[in-house]
C-alpha cells in the first residue's frame, strides 16, 4: 500500500462465495482464500478498520434449490449456514498470519462465532480486529447485499467495497461483450434506473439514503484492495452524483 493517505479509514468489504473458489466449481481454494487474507492484512496493517460480509454462493444457493421447488425459507437458511462456512475459513487463513479476527453470525451458534451484536464488533473494529458478519440478516428471503449494506450503515462506516471478478460497473458483460464501457462514477439512482447489476436494489437504495458510497472493483487481482483503498486502482464509485 502507497503512503499516500487512504480515502476511508472504515470499510466493509463485500464478497461473493464465488471469489472464494478461485478456479474451481465449487467450495473452497486455499490459495485464493490465502491470497484474499493477505490483501486484507495489508490494508489493516495500515491501520484501516475493516469488516466483512461474505456470501455463500460456492457452497450453496438457496435461490437456486427454491426455484426447483423447495421451500424457499429452508433455502435461504441452509444458504446462511454456508455463509458462516466460508467466514469460519477466511477467519482461519487471516489469523495463521496473525490477523486477530472475529466471526459474527446473525444466527446465534455461541459454539462456534459470537452473535452480532453492534457495540461488541464496533469495539472489536477500534482494537483493530477484522469483523466478519456471517449470516446475513439471519431472516429468509435477503441475499447478503442487504446485510452488507445495513452493517455498512449500522457501524458507521466511510465506504462499502464490493469485490467482484470484473474491475468495476459496466454498461454489459465485459466477459461477453468486448465493446463494453466501465464507468468510472455512477448515481445512485442511475444504477437503479438502468438495473445495473451492482447490488440489490434495497442494498442501492439504502445506501443511498445513507449517503453511503459503493466501491466496486476488483478484488482478484492481488493488491487491488488497496490500490483502490490509496485511490491509485480501477474502480467504479457509486455516490450521489454521476
Amino acid at each position: 500500500m502507497s503512503e499516500t493517505k487512504p480515502r476511508y479509514k472504515k470499510i466493509l468489504l463485500k464478497m461473493s462465495g464465488e471469489v472464494l473458489m478461485g478456479d474451481s466449481l465449487f467450495g473452497i481454494d486455499t490459495k485464493t482464500i490465502e491470497a484474499v487474507a493477505e490483501d486484507i492484512k495489508e490494508v489493516v496493517d495500515h491501520g484501516i478498520e475493516l469488516c466483512l460480509v461474505i456470501g455463500g454462493g460456492n457452497i450453496f444457493r438457496g435461490v437456486s434449490l427454491a426455484g426447483k421447488g423447495m421451500d424457499r425459507a429452508n433455502a435461504d437458511y441452509m444458504g446462511m449456514l454456508a455463509t458462516v462456512m466460508n467466514a469460519l475459513a477466511l477467519q482461519g487463513a487471516l489469523e495463521k498470519i496473525g490477523v486477530y479476527t472475529r466471526v459474527q453470525s446473525a444466527i446465534p451458534m455461541e459454539a462456534v462465532c459470537e452473535p452480532y451484536i453492534r457495540r461488541r464488533a464496533l469495539r472489536h473494529l477500534e482494537k483493530g480486529r477484522v469483523v466478519i458478519f456471517a449470516a446475513g440478516l439471519g431472516a429468509p428471503f435477503f441475499t447478503t447485499d442487504t446485510p452488507a449494506a445495513l452493517r455498512t450503515a449500522e457501524l458507521g462506516c466511510d465506504a462499502l467495497f464490493k469485490g467482484t471478478s470484473v474491475d468495476g460497473v459496466y454498461n454489459a458483460d465485459p466477459k461477453q461483450d468486448p465493446s463494453a464501457v466501465r464507468y468510472d462514477s455512477l448515481s445512485y439512482d442511475r444504477v437503479l434506473a438502468d438495473n445495473l447489476k451492482v447490488m440489490d436494489a434495497s442494498a442501492v437504495a439504502l445506501c443511498r439514503d445513507n449517503n453511503i458510497p459503493i466501491v466496486v472493483f476488483n478484488i482478484r487481482e492481488a493488491g487491488n484492495l488497496a490500490r483502490v483503498l490509496a485511490g491509485e486502482g480501477v474502480a467504479t464509485v457509486v455516490g450521489g452524483a454521476a
